[in-house]
């Protein structure tokens, strides 16, 4: 097994209550690896030097994992995104993080994520640990 920088972080979503998920659930979420800074943000140039270790699992009841990576899409610091990607050869399978740059990633914290629909949600992180 590779041992991986201890600023890589593998972090837990669940999707928040909802209309549709009233005490939320731990069946739909994403698992993610992202270089977290001390304030639990994630830092960009730690992110490029290790960018190909930085991957995400999609896991939705009653669907297949999907399986991609934390993307940093350029656009200077107010019009950068971060987005997990599924496909290098498609757009559309891109799922963008809401304002990913700017939240903390601490248990308990809310962060949205809008998915290749369109539609946004809204997901728990349940927790932050060494990714080794």
């Amino acid at each position: 097994m590779t041992n991986l920088p201890h600023v890589l972080k593998r972090i837990r979503l669940e999707l928040a209550r909802s209309k549709e998920f009233p005490e939320g659930s731990a069946k739909h979420g994403y698992e993610f690896v992202a270089p977290l800074d001390a304030q639990g943000h994630i830092d960009p140039k730690l992110w490029q030097q290790n960018r190909d270790r930085c991957g995400v699992r999609r896991f939705w009841e009653g669907e297949d994992d999907e399986i991609g990576r934390l993307v940093h899409k350029p656009g200077g610091t107010a019009a950068a995104r971060w987005i997990f990607d599924y496909d290098d050869s498609a757009e559309f399978d891109d799922e963008a993080g809401y304002r990913f740059g700017a939240h903390a990633f601490r248990p308990g914290e809310y962060v949205s994520i809008r998915d290749e629909e369109g539609e946004m949600h809204t997901f728990k992180v349940v927790s932050v640990e060494p990714a080794a």
